[in-house]
């Protein structure tokens, strides 16, 4: 090992979206193959070089960056590569905390001044990020409407989100609804939607929007355009913005990452945000939790367990 090599054992990583996208190849980041998959996971420190000074055995920690390969049972990675977290957090909340929580506060904080008491709207808002928008909004006080595909299972679904602190849940198909206009009349519209499906779904969203609003969106799960009329951008001047949490961190220092990691760890301790419903399974069983993470309304995280 060299002086700024740290050894970690691992602990456990979810299979995201994005790891599915990069393993097809088409993601904005792709590692030089051959490659391990797998952006997110929480490690514990077993070895330290001479020269490292912010980790030592025992801590936890997770990848500072996307593409470290997290799927693995043991590696030696560079002391930059990793950032270090409090190891008395539940291990699925670390394991999941890099990615869509981060994604979800940089999204509420970074495009329109919100005060408490304001409302914001998403779709796909039973995911990773629809989850963590959830909680983090709360905690913020602000209030959310929670768009879902309608399901089997959705009083169930829409009971989960609401012990999140969801405000109002609506299936894709309500939203599209006429008597929809009589649902805003009494709330001031979202000044800003999150839209990780495209398509009609983010159309919609736009349709609900305040005058002057924004729809951020970070992901397409529809694989459709996103398409806003004419009419949305010249008369309520509507901004359609993106966000990609890898841009986001080479636009800013590894210390203000650091500091948004401890800002949610904050929220972990003080249980205002917890990690999404997982479904935990041994590495060896991958195939397995690659195969399920893929299925259509699945509610649970898939998480490869190493401990």
């Amino acid at each position: 090992m060299g002086g700024s090599d740290v050894h970690v054992k691992m602990l456990a990583a979810p299979i995201n979206p994005s790891d599915i996208n990069m393993i097809q190849g088409n993601y904005g980041l792709l590692p030089k193959l051959p490659a391990v998959g797998g952006n997110e996971g929480v490690g514990q420190v077993v070895a330290v070089g001479g020269s490292v000074t912010g980790v030592k055995p025992g801590d936890w920690v997770i990848p500072a960056n996307a593409g470290l390969g997290t799927w693995r049972t043991e590696a030696v990675f560079s002391e930059e590569a990793l950032i270090g977290v409090p190891s008395d957090i539940p291990l699925q909340s670390a394991a999941t905390l890099s990615v869509n929580p981060c994604t979800a506060y940089r999204m509420l904080m970074d495009f329109e001044q919100l005060q408490p008491g304001d409302w914001v709207i998403q779709n796909a808002s039973n995911s990773g990020v629809g989850q963590a928008v959830i909680q983090i909004a709360a905690a913020l006080g602000l209030r959310t409407i929670n768009v879902v595909r309608d399901r089997p299972d959705l009083q169930e679904l829409t009971d989960r989100l609401k012990s999140l602190g969801a405000e109002h849940v609506l299936t894709e198909e309500e939203l599209r609804k006429h008597e929809m206009k009589n649902f805003f009349k009494d709330m001031p519209q979202p000044r800003l939607a999150l839209n990780c499906v495209g398509g009609k779904s983010s159309t919609e969203l736009l349709r609900h929007l305040a005058p002057g609003g924004t729809m951020v969106t970070y992901g397409g799960m529809a694989k459709q355009p996103v398409i806003a009329s004419v009419s949305q951008l010249i008369f309520k001047d509507l901004k359609l913005r993106g966000f990609w949490l890898s841009q986001w961190k080479k636009d800013h220092s590894p210390a203000q990452f650091k500091e948004l990691i401890l800002t949610l760890c904050g929220l972990i301790g003080r249980g205002q945000l917890t990690a999404p419903a997982c479904s935990e399974v041994p590495l060896q069983d991958y195939e397995r939790a690659l195969e399920a993470s893929m299925q259509p309304f699945v509610s649970s995280k898939q998480i490869l367990t190493m401990c």
